[in-house]
């Protein structure tokens, strides 16, 4: 299938890790230049490369999700350098594992800042360029916790909760504008945070990691963790033309794991 991505310009945060890598190169994959943002160069240059040796197009740009004063002048630069962003991907780092109760409020106030605030930012900065072209993709990468609340995962479950009312509430402002918003719900991804999670579950009820992966497992109907390719080919899809009619959604990507409906 052709997704119409040619000469579209995409901007992806976070793209120097397993999820976010798995979305600039997916749509790297489907013509589109890829602006690949991350904190971190060494892993920025190493999704550059693989786009880059696939035959796609990536543009580097270092990016601290934590420097919201900065946001408008590195917009800017992007735009300069590539034009006008097509397909912006809101991933951001998730938070350590927490109850939800007696956290420290500076501690709820870096969080939100990083996690809610960043992306509200961005998306606002992107929107014009959208709307003057009657075409734009907002997708924002969210998490399980989201329709089903993870044990220990208070924060993340809370703020990005804050992301999904905030996508839907922007889909019925801008979708006259032809610019949709959704979000993505990734389960069991086989990626670094996944294995830290599990790692700390580990720790935490004095287990093997072994024992904690192969539980996880087992509560998942297709018995296996997603591979990030699969996650980066939904994000591909819904940046897609074909998905013009897919807006105010959370889409799963999570092998049935979630028992709710």
């Amino acid at each position: 299938m052709e997704l119409g991505l040619n000469q579209k310009v995409a901007l992806v945060h976070g793209a120097g890790g397993g999820l976010g890598g798995a979305i600039a190169r997916a749509l790297a994959a489907e013509g589109a230049t890829v602006v690949v943002c991350d904190i971190n160069e060494d892993s920025l240059r190493d999704t550059c490369r693989d786009i880059e040796s696939a035959g796609g197009k990536a543009v580097g740009k270092q990016w601290d999700l934590a420097q919201i004063d900065r946001y408008e002048q590195s917009h800017r630069e992007v735009v300069e350098t590539v034009g006008s962003i097509d397909i912006l991907c809101n991933n951001t780092g998730g938070p350590p594992p927490s109850l939800v109760q007696n956290v420290e409020r500076d501690v709820w106030l870096r969080h939100f800042s990083e996690m809610v605030l960043s992306v509200v930012t961005m998306t606002d900065l992107v929107l014009p360029g959208m709307k003057a072209r009657n075409w734009g993709r907002i997708i924002t990468s969210a998490s399980s916790g989201v329709v089903a609340p993870i044990a220990n995962l208070g924060l993340s479950n809370s703020l990005r909760s804050a992301l999904v009312g905030w996508s839907k509430t922007l889909a019925r402002e801008v979708g006259p504008d032809g610019v949709t918003s959704n979000v993505l719900v990734p389960g069991r991804i086989a990626t670094r945070r996944i294995v830290a999670l599990d790692q700390a579950k580990a720790a935490r009820e004095n287990r093997s990691y072994d024992s904690v992966v192969q539980e996880s497992v087992g509560a998942i109907p297709v018995k296996r963790y997603g591979d990030p390719a699969e996650y980066g080919a939904a994000a591909a899809f819904l940046a897609s033309r074909q998905a013009s009619y897919i807006t105010g959604s959370i889409i799963r990507v999570d092998g049935g794991l979630i028992a709710n409906v």
